[in-house]
């Protein structure tokens, strides 16, 4: 990683390693809903970065759309239940509407989301995860597609943060504990 930051452990997955799997998942995806009308939404803010870039590695016409969304997490009282900050602008009855995420973990917070989205009306909603966290996976979730793997650790850099800092880093990198 060039310009390595104060924190910052050891890197997962490279910028390089990462453009070639979005580039993959592109090449599927565009394969998958060719002649369909594809709707990519993504959460705000860390899921950005990997929809911007899927979105250009994908070669058929897509439509992109946002939501921001307050989640209750492990501890509280409302565990996986998320509350919508930003809906959708978009309609998605009748679409092919693909869920971008950055990061799956419990996958409550994306099955609470998939609840929410469902009574729409969609041609079909499925979700493409660029990091998938099964180690605490509590909710079970349709995963049509997924970048990589990634091991049980708290994960800094392409859009993903720790308040709110590392996300412009070009790498996936592991955050030092004496960091947090």
């Amino acid at each position: 990683m060039t310009g390595v930051a104060e924190g910052i452990g050891q890197v997962l997955f490279t910028a390089e390693a990462i453009q070639t799997r979005v580039r993959e998942l592109g090449q599927a995806i565009s394969a998958d809903y060719a002649g369909k009308d594809l709707l990519l939404v993504t959460i705000l803010r860390g899921g950005i970065f990997f929809l911007v870039d899927l979105a250009r590695a994908i070669n058929i016409p897509l439509a992109i759309d946002l939501m921001a969304i307050s989640s209750y997490g492990p501890g509280a009282d409302k565990q996986g239940v998320v509350r919508i900050v930003k809906d959708l602008e978009e309609p998605i009855g009748a679409r092919h509407v693909l869920v971008v995420e950055d990061v799956i973990d419990t996958g409550l917070t994306m099955s609470s989301l998939l609840r929410h989205l469902a009574p729409r009306e969609p041609a079909s909603l499925k979700v493409c995860v660029l990091l998938d966290k099964p180690a605490h996976r509590i909710a079970s979730l349709p995963i049509a597609y997924r970048g990589f793997e990634c091991p049980d650790v708290f994960v800094v850099g392409y859009g993903l943060d720790y308040r709110q800092h590392y996300r412009n880093l070009p790498d996936l990198a592991v955050l030092k504990t004496g960091s947090r």
